[in-house]
C-alpha cells in the first residue's frame, strides 16, 4: 500500500486542449512523478513525454502502463473509454481516471443514457429512437415543427442537428443515418428544450459525486451564435445567470444517475458531464458525456483548487470526499481560435507566433489543441480548434477583456475566432 505522501507516475490519453489543462493541473501536484502523453501535441511535450501509443487499444495502454510502472492512467477523450480502455488498466491492478465501457455508454449511446435517466426519474427531453431512416422521417414529417436530430453513437461532437423546419429535420435525419458509420445505426429523435445552457462537470466514486464549477460552452461557428455546430468556440466559468435551486437540482440530477446505474450494477467512476438546459421548468438534462468537456476544462480547472492526482485517485479507489475540492471567487473566460474554413476543411501547418507573449500575460494561459512541433522546434497548426485562451481574472469583464487582448498577441495564417464569448453573460438572463 503506497503512503499518500508517495509520487505516482502518469499516463495521460489524449492530444486536445482539454488534455493540455489536465496536465497542466496534474503537473502541478504535489504526488505527480513523471508525466506521459499519448499522443499529446506542440503544447504538451513540454511538461510531458510523448510515447507513440494507440490510446483506443485497451491492450496496448494496459501493456505500457505495466511496463513503466504507472501509478494513474488519465483518459481524457470518449473514444478510449467506450473502447474499455479503463477496464484493461483497472483488471491490471493500476489505478485509472475514466468510467468503465459500460459507464462510458452514458455517452457512447444517446439511447441507453435515455434509458437510464428514465429509471432514475429525471427530467430530460422526450425521444424516440429509430434505425430505420423511412421510419425515422415519417415520424420526423408528424411531429411538423422543431426538433433535435442525433446519431445514437460517438460522433466527435457532430451528429446532432437542431432543426426549427421539417426540411432541417429531414437533412438532419438523412445526414446521420448515412455520414457517421456505425454511430449512425440508430437515430433518436428528441423535443426541442427551450433555455440557455449550462454545463456541470462533476468528479464521482461510483457513489459520492463531487461537482466542480458551472461553465457555458459556445457550440455554433460564428458570432450571434449563427453558422454551424463545432466542438465549441469558447467557454466561460461560473454561470452567473442562475436561479436560485437550479444548480442544486443539477447536482440531485446527477447523483440520481450515478445512483441508478450502480443499482444497476454499473460503478460509474470518473468525470460525468451533465449538459443541462434551463427551461422555465426547471433544468432538463440533453446529454451525459463520460469524460471531461472540451473547452470547459479549459475554464473549470484553472479555477480548482484541488491536488487532482488526489481527487483522481479518489474516484479510482472509492475515497472522493467534497471536501478534496474548493473554488476561489475568480472568472475564467476561454476563447477558441480555429483554422479558417472549420468545422469544414481547413489547412494544416501553419506557422503560430505570439503564445509565449500572450501566456506571459498576468492570469493567461494558452492551452495547445490542435497544435505540432516541426523538426525546427516552430509550432504549427494541426486541426481545427488550434488553441484555447484562457483569462483568469477577479471579475467577469476583466477576464474577457483580458483573453481577447492575449489573442491580438497570437498569430497564424487563417486564425479565426468569435468575438462574443460571454456577452450572454453580460446580458444577463432575461435577455437571452
Amino acid at each position: 500500500m503506497s503512503s499518500s505522501k508517495d509520487t505516482v507516475d502518469i499516463l495521460l490519453l489524449g492530444a486536445g486542449g482539454r488534455e493540455h489543462a489536465l496536465l497542466a493541473k496534474l503537473a502541478q501536484s504535489p504526488r505527480a512523478g513523471k508525466l506521459y502523453v499519448a499522443p499529446g501535441n506542440g503544447g504538451m511535450h513540454q511538461l510531458a513525454e510523448a510515447v507513440d501509443l494507440d490510446q483506443e487499444s485497451p491492450e496496448a495502454v494496459a501493456a505500457f502502463a505495466r511496463d513503466n510502472n504507472i501509478g494513474l492512467v488519465v483518459i481524457g477523450p470518449e473514444a478510449p473509454l467506450v473502447a474499455g480502455v479503463a477496464d484493461a488498466v483497472r483488471a491490471a491492478g493500476i489505478p485509472v481516471f475514466g468510467p468503465s465501457g459500460a459507464a462510458a455508454q452514458m455517452e457512447g449511446s444517446k439511447e441507453f443514457a435515455k434509458k437510464v435517466m428514465s429509471r432514475a426519474g429525471v427530467p430530460t427531453a422526450s425521444y424516440r429512437s429509430f434505425t430505420d431512416e423511412s421510419a425515422c422521417a415519417h415520424y420526423v414529417r408528424e411531429l411538423n415543427g422543431p426538433c433535435v436530430v442525433k446519431a445514437d453513437g460517438l460522433a466527435a461532437g457532430k451528429g446532432v442537428v437542431v432543426a426549427f423546419t421539417v426540411e432541417e429535420a429531414l437533412e438532419g435525419v438523412h445526414e446521420c443515418f448515412n455520414a457517421f458509420g456505425e454511430a449512425g445505426n440508430t437515430v433518436v429523435v428528441e423535443e426541442m428544450l427551450e433555455g440557455p445552457e449550462c454545463s456541470l462537470l462533476a468528479l464521482t466514486d461510483g457513489a459520492t459525486v463531487v461537482p466542480l464549477a458551472t461553465s457555458q460552452d459556445h457550440k455554433r461557428a460564428l458570432d450571434g451564435d449563427k453558422g454551424p455546430n463545432t466542438g465549441g468556440m469558447g467557454v466561460y466559468s461560473p454561470v452567473p445567470i442562475l436561479l436560485d435551486g437550479e444548480l442544486e437540482k443539477m447536482i440531485q440530477i446527477e447523483q440520481k444517475v450515478v445512483d441508478q446505474l450502480r443499482a444497476d450494477g454499473i460503478l460509474y467512476q470518473g468525470c460525468l458531464y451533465g449538459g443541462f438546459m434551463l427551461t422555465k421548468d426547471g433544468p432538463k438534462v440533453l446529454e451525459f458525456n463520460a469524460r471531461f468537456g472540451d473547452p470547459e476544462t479549459q475554464v473549470v480547472l484553472p479555477r480548482m483548487k484541488a491536488d487532482l492526482v488526489e481527487c483522481f485517485l479518489a474516484c479510482d479507489n472509492g475515497t472522493l470526499s467534497s471536501d478534496m475540492v474548493q473554488w476561489d471567487d475568480d472568472w475564467a473566460v476561454s476563447v477558441v481560435l480555429t483554422s479558417a474554413g472549420y468545422p469544414g476543411s481547413y489547412e494544416k501547418g501553419k506557422i503560430i507566433s505570439g503564445v509565449d507573449d500572450a501566456n506571459a500575460m498576468d492570469g493567461v494561459t494558452v492551452y495547445h489543441a490542435g497544435t505540432k512541433l516541426d523538426a525546427d522546434g516552430n509550432v504549427l497548426t494541426n486541426g481545427g480548434r488550434v488553441l484555447n485562451v484562457t483569462a483568469v481574472a477577479s471579475t467577469f469583464e476583466d477576464a474577457r477583456n483580458l483573453a481577447y487582448q492575449a489573442c491580438d498577441k497570437i498569430s497564424f495564417e487563417g486564425k479565426t475566432y468569435r468575438h462574443d464569448i460571454g456577452i450572454k453573460a453580460i446580458k444577463g438572463r432575461s435577455n437571452l
